[in-house]
């Protein structure tokens, strides 16, 4: 496994009327998150909010490149990004238990916070495919380049990494500094992924290792 210490590239936030963060996504112009009871928008250019949307937001979120998807509760939510219309929901697997959320080959990925499970379901009907076993409480998660990458977050230990999604062994484990935490998780498709800091309202760009 190879393992390594996160170099913090840059940090946003916090932003005005959002004390957390408790998913990350990205549209390939604008960074999402998660802040309770809003969707907010920023440009990672200027690390300002340009747009929020009024709708539950308790914990990951995702975008399919049309739309965003988002964990309210005991639900995953279908939001049109140019309206903020809730077009669907569907049932999340962890019944209120759930944390990160990602799109990817057509199906979304659901962290199961304390359950310490990934779980690929069918987006449209909310069915479990595959069931993936973490050892470590699951936060964000992302897919990158083909490779699925999670947060986790115990205590005052966090890290991001890499796993098996066939078997879920830790492939790349990056730490971060004690006392920051990883609540939510994307990519930037690049050399980036972005960190969700929960209580803090931060989001933290840290370097993907090459």
């Amino acid at each position: 496994m190879k393992q390594s210490q996160a170099e913090i590239l840059r940090e946003y936030g916090p932003f005005p009327r959002a004390d957390r963060v408790n998913g990350v996504t990205y549209d390939g112009k604008h960074i999402w998150f998660a802040s309770g009871d809003k969707l907010n928008a920023f440009d990672p250019a200027v690390g300002e909010v340009v747009r929020s949307i009024d709708v539950a937001a308790h914990a990951g979120t995702a975008f399919d490149g049309q739309h965003l998807f988002q964990i309210a509760e005991n639900r995953i939510q279908e939001i049109d990004p140019k309206t903020g219309e809730v077009l669907s929901t569907i049932p999340a697997p962890g019944n209120g238990g759930d944390s990160g959320l990602a799109w990817a080959e057509g199906t979304l990925w659901v962290g199961q916070h304390r359950g310490r499970k990934i779980h690929q379901i069918n987006p449209e009907t909310g069915t479990i495919l595959r069931t993936i076993e973490s050892n470590r409480f699951v936060t964000g998660v992302t897919w990158i380049d083909g490779d699925l990458w999670h947060g986790t977050w115990e205590g005052d230990e966090s890290d991001v990494r890499r796993v098996d999604p066939e078997t879920g062994e830790v492939l790349e484990r990056i730490d971060m500094p004690a006392g920051l935490g990883v609540s939510g998780l994307e990519s930037d498709g690049g050399d980036q992924l972005f960190c969700g800091g929960g209580s803090s309202g931060k989001i933290r760009a840290i370097h993907r290792p090459g």
